[in-house]
């Protein structure tokens, strides 16, 4: 689903599974509990399921240890809050997913991560019918083999895909339906359709510290809150 800075229509209810999440505390330099192989972690912490901000910190492993990297920063969040979610859902996932690319209209900040400038023939597909679901896809406008209308038009986007990270969420295996588009981008104070947000000088701080080599993930989740599945 095309995660704007405005809720989407709510027409039906798709659920996915969401992997384990890792946990931190209100305490800024709390020490989260991910014990994956992540060498660089991302914690968004929001104190409600349906919260619409949340703290969003950023962790480097040191030997057994965390050591707080950027933030704590103030984090715009979906609208629904954090849980299971759909394309039919403005709710960011919980769960804990990899960050492997990157992209925007604007050119690169200097990130490490496979870096993609977009113009109006780039696309994140949002159509479930498609067998490109929650793909990147080129096409100019007006040809795109997809509904072109349950798509992102990238380039279109305006200032908050002026930089974007995504987040892989639903894209091994896709699940049509489960929800696409969900990115670390820049926000202007509002809930996000499902996406995480911040200003944009902390996103070119979090995109030039961001390490492919050291396998950074982003872990969404809600304090004292079970893990969803």
């Amino acid at each position: 689903m095309p995660r704007r800075l405005v809720p989407a229509v709510l027409t039906s209810i798709v659920l996915v599974v969401a992997v384990g999440c890792a946990r931190n505390h209100s305490e800024p330099d709390a020490q989260p509990s991910y014990d994956g192989p992540a060498q660089q972690l991302i914690t968004v912490l929001s104190d409600s399921p349906s919260a619409t901000t949340a703290t969003l910190t950023a962790w480097d492993r040191s030997g057994t240890h965390w050591v707080r990297a950027i933030g704590p920063l103030r984090a715009d969040i979906g609208g629904q809050g954090i849980g299971r979610t759909s394309e039919t859902q403005t709710r960011s996932p919980a769960g804990t997913w990899s960050l492997t690319e990157a992209f925007g209209i604007a050119a690169t900040n200097g990130t490490k991560l496979p870096y993609r400038r977009v113009t109006d023939a780039d696309w994140w597909v949002s159509d479930p019918k498609s067998k490109d679901y929650n793909t990147f896809q080129t096409c100019t406008p007006g040809t795109c083999p997809f509904d072109e209308s349950a798509g992102e038009d990238l380039g279109l986007a305006g200032p908050a895909y002026d930089h974007a990270v995504v987040i892989d969420y639903n894209r091994t295996p896709v699940i049509p339906g489960a929800g696409s588009a969900y990115f670390l981008h820049v926000g202007d104070g509002n809930p996000t359709a499902g996406c995480v947000a911040v200003p944009a000088k902390d996103l070119d701080a979090i995109m030039r510290w961001l390490d492919p080599a050291r396998g950074p993930v982003i872990d969404i989740a809600v304090e004292n809150h079970p893990a969803t599945s």
